[in-house]
């Protein structure tokens, strides 16, 4: 074998044993990591991404205690990440688009077979002209007159049944920061996002020491993002449209520079962009780049079911 063909090798076997000291090294950072956040769904609203709508979940050793978001699709990822609704100590919502909520009635549809005797709280924007509060939402869905009554006994007082939703409505606070107890070392925070005309609420969860934000959809007009993210642990961004969007998309959407300002001026460890649309497919280098002209930390796209242990946080 001549020299060129064995510095050719060399480098390859490299290459590849680089390639498994990174797996190995992730997969022992997610086995010793206590808290962690994964993606049920990482689309959006269109029906051919090949992604679920947005839900996520909190996972505290390996227990899911907290979702956030019930997009289309996220009930079949619950079930594939092998989560627990028993387990479930909070929902969340930060609007109710379509695909940020639709699968809530299939996962209390299903909850009937999992024999959860503990009640679960719903915490969710209060409402507008154009958009339901969240206890209007689940009384539109589960109640005497409701979508789907004949599961109103979740939230009927009269009636039997092994648990009911407790739906609370966050009201619309822009610059205030609302916190509530979950359990213990385990606090959720809102504040309001702006999201065109609808009531929008971006989501802060600590827990043992560490801290994840979900933006949600907001155009960061409100300017309330970098006050909820300041020196968070994890920021998952909503990456719906590109940076040369301009009309709806941007009034309702943050481009790729709003972010990298956003998790700099936040002081954030690490930023995954999750909500990733077909029209922000392909351009993963330029948002990147547009991104770190702002923010030198590190960057990952999201996709259904990825995990991201947080490291160097946990008591």
């Amino acid at each position: 074998m001549n020299r060129a063909k064995l510095q050719t090798l060399a480098f390859t076997l490299a290459i590849s044993l680089t390639s498994l000291v990174l797996v190995a090294y992730s997969s022992t950072a997610a086995s010793r990591s206590k808290v962690q956040l994964q993606v049920l769904g990482a689309g959006g609203p269109e029906i051919n991404d090949r992604r679920a709508g947005s839900s996520y979940l909190l996972r505290i050793d390996d227990k899911a205690l907290v979702m956030i978001d019930t997009g289309p699709g996220s009930s079949l990822n619950f079930e594939k990440s092998g989560a627990a609704f028993n387990d479930l100590q909070a929902l969340l919502f930060t609007h109710f688009h379509v695909d940020h909520s639709s699968d809530f009635p299939a996962l209390v549809k299903g909850s009937y077979f999992t024999g959860r005797k503990k009640d679960l709280p719903v915490y969710g924007p209060s409402g507008n002209d154009l958009m339901p509060s969240t206890k209007e939402f689940i009384d539109k869905l589960f109640g005497k007159s409701g979508i789907y009554r004949y599961l109103n006994e979740y939230i009927n007082p009269d009636s039997q049944s092994n648990y009911k939703i407790q739906a609370h409505n966050v009201r619309f606070g822009k610059n205030r920061i609302q916190t509530f107890n979950i359990a213990p070392n385990l606090t959720i925070s809102a504040i309001s996002v702006h999201h065109g005309p609808l009531p929008a609420l971006a989501w802060r969860i600590d827990a043992e020491d560490c801290s994840i934000v979900i933006s949600g959809d907001t155009s960061n007009e409100y300017n309330t993002l970098i006050k909820l993210a300041e020196g968070s642990d994890l920021l998952i961004a909503h990456h719906a449209i590109p940076e040369q969007a301009t009309g709806a998309a941007r009034n309702l959407h943050m481009p790729p520079s709003e972010i990298g300002k956003i998790a700099q001026a936040a002081k954030v460890k690490h930023l995954v962009l999750s909500h990733r649309m077909r029209r922000t497919e392909g351009s993963e280098e330029e948002t990147s780049a547009i991104i770190r002209k702002h923010f030198p930390g590190p960057i990952d796209f999201a996709d259904d079911l990825e995990s991201y242990p947080l490291i160097g946080c946990e008591k």
